[in-house]
């Protein structure tokens, strides 16, 4: 691509300018807005229909509960956190700091019990083993990783009582329960929220005071409160905004995102051209910043906050041409990968597959084994030289 960096910050279009703000783009901090010109203002906050290209949708906000009313609705209630891995670092962090009751179950003296620790958990006040907290918890949130949820259901099952509600941040073991062996009990509210990324993410969007954006949905409603239930706890745990969807839809798009364009996808794309600048001369750091570190540190973070288009239009003439030209050659490429990517999702392959690597015995040994090879590809060396060389921000 011939536009370079500051080129593509130079070129941006008047069409592009008047580009209006998507509701993430609203929600960002205010010195992105002093950037672009002419932007719509942003929409009243709380629950909401807005049409997402032509479809009209319900958005839920945290304004429709401000802290006092939050925590006032849950006043009663003790979320029991099991499992302190990325989201339940994330979610329990942010219920606690929210005003919400909190505490944590996790195998008592493993590492996820010393992480907790540092976390200021304590024992026997706001952490305890996984059983004592389900007894002592009204919503159960069952944070552990797929493989452990299957795992360990035949002991968890028998604690969810009438009464507890039973939330999940991922449809994988409920939607495919042939396969984990979770069936939920019958006489309890079955909840999910999902947070749109790591539990990382949700913590520092949370402390940065935007919050990330989740789905909610139901799977089972006995009190008749399940959906409230789930817009409350949605903004407990740190959602700036959440939009309803299904266990089954979020399951399938989450795994299909996973394997395509959001890690999978992108390393193949990224890899295979690469390797193609290579093996026609080009050294190494000209074919990761033509590769990798302009759209990560340019081209990607315009399409997040503006859309494709307006991304296009702060590219040069000849970028933008070439682009047009080539795109819907790489979408008749993928798009039979992609038609197949979600098969294997659907009919429950890539939920076996997934089991029974996570599952096995040498499962940190083996992902590290692959993640170490990623990790050796000569153009993810040739990235940490190239990052080393980034102007320290001023």
């Amino acid at each position: 691509m011939q536009a370079s960096a500051r080129q593509a910050i130079r070129a941006v279009s008047k069409a592009g300018q008047r580009r209006a703000f998507t509701l993430a783009a609203a929600r960002a901090p205010v010195v992105v807005a002093r950037n672009a010109n002419k932007l719509a203002p942003a929409a009243v906050r709380g629950v909401k229909t807005l049409s997402f290209a032509g479809t009209e949708e319900t958005v839920y906000e945290r304004s429709d509960w401000p802290l006092p009313k939050l925590q006032e609705y849950f006043k009663n209630d003790t979320l029991a956190l099991i499992g302190y891995g990325s989201q339940g670092h994330g979610q329990g962090l942010n219920a606690r700091d929210n005003g919400l009751n909190v505490i944590v179950g996790v195998r008592e003296g493993g590492e996820s019990w010393k992480q907790a620790q540092e976390d200021g958990w304590v024992p026997g006040k706001t952490l305890f083993p996984i059983e004592e907290a389900i007894n002592k918890g009204t919503i159960i949130m069952n944070l552990l990783s797929d493989a452990a949820q299957s795992q360990t259901w035949s002991q968890i099952k028998p604690l969810i009582t009438k009464g507890k509600t039973l939330y999940f941040s991922h449809g994988f073991s409920v939607v495919y329960a042939k396969d984990t062996g979770v069936t939920v009990p019958e006489d309890v509210d079955v909840i999910l929220c999902a947070p749109k990324g790591s539990g990382r993410t949700v913590r520092t969007l949370f402390k940065e005071g935007r919050g990330i954006n989740s789905s909610i949905a139901v799977w089972q409603d006995v009190t008749g409160k399940a959906k409230e239930k789930a817009t409350a706890i949605a903004v407990g745990i740190g959602s700036g905004y959440s939009y309803e969807t299904t266990f089954e839809k979020e399951v399938y798009s989450d795994l299909y995102g996973e394997r395509g364009v959001l890690m999978g996808g992108i390393q193949g794309m990224f890899l295979a051209q690469y390797k193609v600048l290579r093996e026609n001369g080009h050294s190494p750091s000209e074919a990761f910043n033509e590769t990798v570190e302009e759209a990560t540190q340019s081209l990607f973070p315009l399409i997040g906050q503006y859309g494709m288009d307006y991304m296009y239009n702060a590219c040069s003439t000849t970028a933008r041409r070439g682009a047009l030209d080539w795109a819907p050659k790489f979408e008749e490429a993928n798009y039979p990968v992609f038609k197949a990517l979600y098969a294997s999702v659907k009919d429950g392959s890539e939920t076996r597959r997934s089991l029974e690597f996570n599952g096995s015995k040498t499962y940190r040994e083996d992902l590290q084994k692959e993640l170490d090879a990623i990790d050796n590809q000569e153009i993810w060396r040739a990235g940490k030289t190239v990052r080393s060389l980034r102007p320290a921000a001023k």
